[in-house]
């Protein structure tokens, strides 16, 4: 009858409502069981109003408790504002509401310590049993509301005694504790009589049970209602989990992993371990359907980035600056529980049997429940609060210091990969930030990523013109787009996240966007790539005007790269530098290495003074910053405690070929490598010493150490800077920097005289390229870099002390730097004309003068020669 009246129920106001659900609520629980399943086998439709009426009584029968202690207060929300979609219980007394309140008041609440009587506060306050402060808490009620004094619930608590107000607290939540146990107790009924067909609902969603679970879930519930709780949901997935953890029940699972995270920010431990249970049950259900978490690391990656903007991250510390805040913490102990071993003892702690988190195929005793696997999810979303964290720590300085405020979005966008709604969105706020900054490779790379996000998940659902090959061309471009195209992408499609925003277009306005930018980073190489993959999309539709303008694109690209592999100057798109970081107050920087991506205008001293500036803003009363000017070994362990030391050194990239190990200078490494090497993670310098301690000696004291550092991952990459992850060190005698020295001069000498030769146009640049090595070579006023190797090592001790081997190589070095210098000559004087023939007469005289000054050292040379 109740159910056939519904239309009239929900003409009522909020009080006469709860009036009739404590009616509803008090013939339920005394039916029997058979009597109640009869209620939901008539149709669908009056099973799912059955369940209606549940979730009207969750919505009245609500007990939001004042400065409800379990969570710490996040954010703004007062705990004494007014609700008024659902007023108290008290605000109007009826007859009804009377009877249980009368009935309630006689049970009262005796501190420890009060006699058995239970007046003890008319001897801590005897007018509370005046007439006019009745000490029955119905009477207090009924005098407040007769007086007007209770036009809002919140007036009415205030005219209360404390402890009157104290009996009133624990009337309103036991009254919700036991309607939301009633309704829970039906909620495991009606999910073991549905996993017998035996009456009618909607077997595909059980939107009855999802709607009242989540109704439950999403309201402020006491302690006593959790206990119950875990038990009868791990009930309800054993007995349903395959249509629970299907994709039509995405929104259910979403939230009820946005609850269970929720529940996991508790200040009350035993709420919070429950959670950690319950995030268990989901990973257990994860296992048995899908046989990996794949699926349910997306979900709660997404949740978690939900729960994030409601949980406060930060606290504001004493001198004003931020710190992890309690709710933080919390939150991060229970998603590493989550994967401990020993949380499986907390089970029978939470009504639930030894064996909940076994997970074996019918028939099978194979347990697919994997610690490993549980521990990469937990990692994963320890990762991403830590993300947000660090983000939210840097809010104050994000203008200040760039670099950091690059890193924190990159942080972020890697954190929630698995979401690729969440990771573009990163990963273009991170784009953004370096077009602020002019750093247009960095800003192309993310471009490029976000362009890689979307074909990976078209090509892995066969729904583009490209192909893997594709996607692998992509990756050379920037490394963070991975090759593996499978089941991670498809399992992201959750609802409302993914598929609809993956389309052709998108990726091909984002290599759009990419081509631009490399282009003013006049990185035409990368560009020319970008190109060649949006071609295919145009061919496929025949869009024959786009793909006229992407050919004149690819013409103009073309050309500039011939340009820059033409120029005399070699082509140089950034200026790299090792800054090493010592002192505490840097923090996770502390004792560690980056290597830094500048502009290639940015000087030594320009990064010094920004980086300072930087620096000086972060350091307090009890610490100062101070610069290491050379690039020696800093032992971290001797520096001055209160100062920061940033040690800064300027480094140059190696090419992927190149010897290490060769002796020779790294004046012209750069010049003799391709335009289109440039992608580098590996990177060099070299520091001269001696082993008496002083920086500078002479030539036959002089050492060289040169240093390789190892980076993470490739520059031009996501961010402006990357972290060293190896250093290396090799040293030069003495005589091996003077068999360098001259083998590059040799070296640089050749590569201008196998320089191809094209027409007659080309032949100044290169003429004037000639004679500038040539003048620096044999000219008689600079004859004194090879006379002076010859004096140091090849006259009086020290020639004694050289090795057989090492003065062959010496003597090798110079006859053979000596034959290219006539072969060069020889050149020059074919390319030149009459206004250069006195400088070639130079020329030939500087030569003639240095074979003879050699002579004295080294006879053989006349013969050679």
């Amino acid at each position: 009858q109740i159910l056939d009246e519904m239309p009239v129920f929900y003409n009522l106001n909020a009080i006469e409502k709860r009036e009739v659900l404590v009616v509803i609520l008090q013939i339920i629980r005394n039916l029997d069981d058979t009597t109640l399943i009869k209620a939901w086998q008539q149709s669908i439709a009056r099973t799912r109003l059955f369940f209606k009426l549940l979730e009207e009584c969750i919505t009245h029968f609500e007990h939001n408790r004042t400065g409800d202690s379990l969570l710490l207060g996040s954010s703004s929300r007062s705990p004494d504002a007014e609700r008024p979609a659902s007023p108290k219980y008290s605000d109007r007394l009826s007859p009804s509401v009377n009877a249980y309140l009368s009935e309630a008041s006689r049970h009262e609440i005796r501190p420890q310590g009060t006699p058995e009587n239970g007046y003890m506060w008319n001897r801590i306050s005897p007018q509370l049993s005046s007439p006019n402060q009745p000490y029955s808490l119905r009477e207090a009620l009924a005098q407040a509301q007769s007086s007007r004094i209770g036009s809002t619930a919140r007036a009415l608590r205030e005219s209360l005694h404390p402890i009157l107000r104290q009996k009133l607290e624990l009337w309103e939540e036991n009254l919700s504790t036991a309607v939301s146990l009633e309704v829970l107790g039906i909620i495991d009924k009606f999910s073991v009589a549905a996993a017998s067909r035996s009456i009618s609902t909607d077997y595909a969603k059980l939107d009855c049970v999802t709607s009242i679970l989540m109704g439950l879930l999403s309201r402020s519930q006491p302690l006593t209602f959790w206990k119950a709780f875990l038990p009868v949901v791990y009930n309800i997935f054993s007995l349903h989990g395959a249509t629970l953890m299907a994709r039509e029940n995405d929104r259910f699972l979403k939230q009820i992993a946005f609850h269970l995270l929720r529940l996991a920010v508790f200040r009350n431990d035993s709420v919070r371990k429950r959670a950690v249970v319950g995030l268990q049950i989901l990973v257990r259900n994860s296992f048995n359907y899908f046989k990996s978490t794949t699926r349910l690391r997306v979900m709660l990656t997404i949740t978690l980035s939900e729960l994030l903007s409601d949980v406060q991250v930060t606290q504001m510390k004493s001198d004003g600056s931020l710190e992890e805040s309690g709710e933080a913490r919390r939150l991060r102990k229970s998603l590493e529980e989550m994967a401990d071993v020993r949380s499986k003892d907390q089970l029978n702690d939470c009504g639930l049997p030894v064996t909940a988190l076994e997970v074996a195929a019918e028939g099978s005793t194979d347990n697919r429940w994997s610690w490993v696997e549980v521990k990469h999810l937990s990692k994963c979303l320890v990762q991403a609060l830590d993300a947000g964290l660090e983000h939210a720590l840097l809010g104050s300085v994000m203008s200040v210091d760039r670099c950091a405020a690059a890193e924190g979005f990159y942080k972020l966008a890697l954190a929630y990969a698995p979401v690729p709604d969440l990771h573009i969105m990163w990963l273009l706020h991170l784009c953004d930030a370096h077009q602020e900054m002019q750093s247009w490779a960095e800003a192309a790379q993310c471009a490029v990523a976000v362009a890689g996000v979307i074909m990976q998940a078209l090509v892995g659902r066969n729904d583009a013109v490209w192909s893997k090959e594709h996607v692998a061309s992509l990756c050379r471009i920037c490394p963070i787009v991975g090759t593996d195209i499978g089941a991670e992408v498809a399992a992201a499609e959750v609802e409302g996240y993914g598929a609809s925003k993956l389309t052709v277009d998108s990726a091909v306005k984002y290599l759009q966007l990419a081509n631009k930018l490399f282009a003013q980073a006049e990185l035409y190489h990368f560009s020319a790539s970008i190109q060649e993959l949006i071609i295919p999309v145009y061919k496929s539709r025949r869009s024959y005007g786009q793909l006229a303008k992407c050919h004149t694109s690819l013409t103009s690209i073309y050309e500039s790269i011939l340009e820059q592999e033409a120029s005399p100057i070699p082509f140089i798109d950034a200026t790299y530098y090792r800054v090493g970081f010592y002192g505490e107050r840097f923090g996770k920087l502390n004792k560690r290495e980056y290597v830094f991506r500048e502009p290639r205008d940015v000087r030594l001293g320009d990064i010094m003074e920004k980086l300072s500036h930087t620096y000086e803003a972060k350091m307090d009363v009890n610490h100062t910053l101070h610069i290491i000017p050379d690039s020696r070994q800093v032992n971290a362990d001797e520096l001055q405690p209160g100062v920061c030391y940033l040690q800064i050194t300027a480094v140059d990239p190696v090419m992927e070929d190149e010897d290490l190990e060769s002796r020779r200078e790294r004046i012209f490494s750069l010049s003799t490598g391709s335009v289109r090497a440039r992608v580098f993670d590996r990177f060099l310098f070299d520091t001269p010493f001696t082993k008496n301690g002083k920086t500078q000696g002479g030539l036959e004291d002089q050492w060289k150490r040169r240093t390789v550092l190892q980076t993470e991952g490739s520059f031009p990459a996501l961010v402006n800077r990357l972290v060293v992850i190896k250093s290396e060190s090799l040293e030069f005698s003495p005589v091996e920097n003077a068999i360098g020295m001259i083998e590059t001069r040799t070296a640089a000498l050749r590569n201008e005289l196998e320089e191809p030769r094209s027409s007659e146009g080309d032949q100044l640049p290169r003429l004037q390229s000639l004679q500038r090595i040539l003048q620096g070579s044999v000219a008689v006023q600079v004859n004194s870099g090879v006379l002076s190797v010859c004096t140091a090592f090849l006259s009086g001790e020290p020639a004694t002390r050289l090795r057989s081997q090492e003065l062959q190589q010496l003597i090798a070095a110079l006859l053979e730097f000596m034959a290219v210098c006539k072969r060069a000559i020889r050149v020059h004087f074919r390319l030149i004309g009459e206004e250069d023939q006195e400088f070639h007469t130079q020329l030939v005289n500087g030569f003639q003068s240095l074979t003879a000054e050699l002579s004295h050292y080294i006879p053989a040379i006349l013969s050679e020669l």
